[in-house]
């Protein structure tokens, strides 16, 4: 009863333990990597997009429960969104999502985001806009 920790939520627990679209993708239309030095995590978002929707999402993480949750769940909340709806996912929505974290691994559901807005940035950088570039 003493202890102030709060321990992983079932939900948490879930995505840790049957993590979804984990892997690596072939040709993504975007790919976003980020680090938290501090604690070691590593994420790799992977994007595939047809007319402005993200078709598909892999993820890669190297990180500890809480990190590996948060990419899970990123990659749940995004699929079948538009680019723009994707670009708007918070830190806090991915939290709130699994049902909380402790505080001490908040900086795990940043990553998750991050990563995911940086493929997102990445696929519009190689002109996956939809704006039509005349040369």
């Amino acid at each position: 009863m003493g202890s102030k920790q709060m321990e992983y939520t079932e939900k948490v627990m879930d995505h840790f333990m049957n993590p979804r679209n984990v892997g690596l993708m072939e040709d993504p239309d975007g790919h976003g990597k980020v680090g938290n030095p501090v604690c070691g995590d590593v994420m790799e978002i992977f994007i595939k997009v047809e007319d402005d929707v993200i078709k598909d999402v892999k993820f890669r993480t190297f990180g500890c429960a809480a990190a590996i949750a948060t990419s899970s769940m990123t990659t749940e909340m995004i699929k079948g969104k538009t680019l723009d709806e994707a670009m708007h996912l918070s830190r806090d929505d991915v939290a709130r999502a699994l049902g909380g974290l402790p505080p001490q691994k908040l900086h795990c559901s940043n990553l998750a985001a991050d990563a995911l807005h940086d493929a997102i940035k990445d696929y519009r950088s190689r002109g996956g806009d939809g704006i039509d570039r005349i040369s």
